[in-house]
Parts: C-alpha cells; sequence; structure tokens
C-alpha cells in the first residue's frame, strides 16, 4: 500500500488505468452497435441492457469494497481457504443469483406496460438470469484479479480496483448478455 496520499500520487496511479479503460469503453459501444437489430427487434431486451450492465457493476464494486477494506485492516488472505473471501465471493453470486430474474421479470413489466412484448416473460427472465450468473462469476473473478495485482502492485485499491471492476462489467455485460441472447432467444 502505498504511502503517500496525496493527489498527484493518486493521479499518477489511477490515471492510466482510467484511460485504459476507456478504450475497453468503447470496445463495449462497438459491441453493443453490432447487437442493435437485435435489440430493436426485441424490446424487452433493450430495457434489459442498461439494468444488467449496472448491476453487474454494482454486485462487483460492493464485492470490491469489502475487499478493500479488508485489505486495508490486514485481514484478506489470497489464499484458496480463506473463508471471508470465499463467504463475500459466494455472497456476490448469490445475490446476483436472486436479483436477476427479478431484474428480467421487471424489464418484461415495463415493455408490457408500454407495449406488446414479442418475447414471453420466462424467456427474459431466463435471460436476465443466465446472464447474471454468468457475469456474477465473472464480477468475482475481475474483482479479487484487479485486488490481488493492486496488492502486488502497491496500489491502492480504493483507487484502482472499482474503476477496474464496474468498467469491465460493463463491457462483458454487453459481451455476455449479447452471447446468451444468441443462445436462448
Amino acid at each position: 500500500m502505498p504511502e503517500e496520499w496525496t493527489v498527484s500520487a493518486i493521479t499518477r496511479a489511477t490515471l492510466p488505468v482510467l484511460l485504459a479503460l476507456t478504450a475497453v469503453e468503447i470496445g463495449s459501444g462497438l459491441v453493443l452497435g453490432t447487437f442493435e437489430a437485435t435489440l430493436y427487434r426485441h424490446p424487452s431486451l433493450l430495457v434489459l441492457v442498461p439494468v444488467t450492465i449496472g448491476t453487474a457493476g454494482n454486485l462487483g464494486s460492493i464485492l470490491a469494497s469489502r475487499l478493500s477494506t479488508a485489505m486495508h485492516l490486514g485481514t484478506l488472505s489470497f489464499a484458496p481457504t480463506d473463508d471471508d473471501l470465499a463467504g463475500n465471493a459466494l455472497a456476490t453470486v448469490t445475490l446476483a443469483l436472486s436479483v436477476f430474474p427479478v431484474v428480467g421479470a421487471g424489464a418484461w413489466a415495463a415493455t408490457a406496460l408500454t407495449g406488446t412484448p414479442d418475447l414471453t416473460i420466462w424467456t427474459v427472465v431466463a435471460v436476465s438470469f443466465a446472464a447474471g450468473a454468468a457475469l456474477a462469476l465473472l464480477a468475482v473473478g475481475i474483482t479479487v484479479t484487479a485486488t490481488y495485482a493492486a496488492y502486488r502492485l502497491r496500489l491502492d485499491p480504493d483507487d484502482v480496483v472499482i474503476p477496474v471492476v464496474t468498467n469491465l462489467c460493463d463491457v462483458l455485460g454487453v459481451v455476455v448478455l449479447f452471447a446468451v441472447v444468441q443462445v436462448l432467444v
């Protein structure tokens, strides 16, 4: 962990990460652009995009915050037998498995209120659940990896881990949702 807590030190640590993540976000927009025709054809999926991306990023950010706090307290161990690490990862996945079906049902309901949904509620819930489960696993992996990298590079995880997790979850949210739609719809 850095000893120096100044604006310039934080900027030196964060700016390269944010510049790299900007390029990654452009890639996310390009993927979303290729997915555009499918989204217009199925409005329920269009409603699902921002909610899926946001929820995945939020789950990863919550885990990142918990791991960062544990790292600051000196209680985080990256050992496979670390019960706190495993418990936080399991809680993240469990939360995703319970939230994403509700997100899918809400997307279908919003579409039903504003028009006629062309997909069944079960299809939208299945897409949301499958994408959410995959994103939760990816978010856990990315968060643990980013936190470990921050630890190894002696960077403050508060400065770099949450931006990395939220941006990568944005990109992966689009990619995973697109992949799940290709399989299920």
